[in-house]
């Protein structure tokens, strides 16, 4: 099954989820990523010399290491503008996400839980955008998306790191991706590719506090219990 991971910025993918993405392309589904700006505000831009164009590019060039890493089976990064999502027509937003799905049609779309795991404003606008959207195309009755799962950290609340690590309620976890050692190496390697980013990357602590238990909500579904897989219950 397809399945199509939204997220605002590169590196995002390799942040938690990445262990997951190797998981689920390991058990044969098509898996995608869709990231929204080429990340191009980050303030590594001020250490390395260089303005946000040249900026961009650098960080496009990473992500195409880590779509080689994770073997993904299809990328494609947007040029909307970096931290800047919250000034935007959220609709505006929605409709290059549509686009994005019509084109693909997805089973399963993944995007961040409601606090975006470490608060940041794009985070929090990618997944109110994603979840109205996914509303929207319930509505049309669509053979897709059938389901929007929210990539979430379970546990306790990290604060030790760079930034402030949320978590989801236990009963709100309905499905976890049980990953391998081979999915804990691509994740290792996918954080890797982002070489300008290595300062922040080793400051956040990420790699201490991603295990090979990736936990996931499940939007607007009545489930008993925890998925036996992201696809469960699905028709294929």
């Amino acid at each position: 099954m397809k399945i199509l991971y939204i997220f605002p910025h590169p590196d995002d993918e390799s942040f938690g989820p990445a262990p997951a993405i190797s998981a689920q392309l390991r058990q044969g589904h098509e898996v995608h990523l869709l990231t929204l700006t080429k990340g191009e505000a980050t303030k590594q831009r001020f250490r390395l010399g260089i303005g946000k164009t040249a900026m961009g590019e650098i960080r496009f060039k990473e992500m195409q290491c880590v779509e080689k890493t994770l073997g993904l089976s299809g990328m494609k990064v947007l040029d909307l503008p970096d931290n800047e999502l919250k000034k935007m027509n959220p609709i505006e937003i929605e409709q290059v996400i549509e686009e994005q799905i019509h084109d693909l049609k997805p089973d399963v779309i993944v995007t961040y839980a409601v606090h975006g795991i470490s608060g940041f404003e794009d985070h929090l606008v990618s997944h109110a955008v994603v979840k109205r959207l996914f509303c929207k195309l319930k509505e049309q009755n669509l053979e897709y998306p059938q389901r929007l799962a929210l990539f979430t950290r379970m546990g306790e609340v990290f604060t030790d790191g760079k930034f402030r690590l949320a978590v989801s309620d236990e009963e709100d976890i309905k499905f976890v991706e049980q990953c391998n050692d081979e999915d804990m190496q691509k994740f290792n390697n996918a954080l890797d590719c982002y070489e300008t980013y290595k300062e922040v990357i080793d400051g956040s602590g990420v790699r201490e506090v991603t295990t090979k238990e990736v936990p996931f909500e499940i939007f607007g579904e009545n489930i008993e219990g925890r998925l036996s897989s992201i696809v469960d219950g699905l028709e294929s």
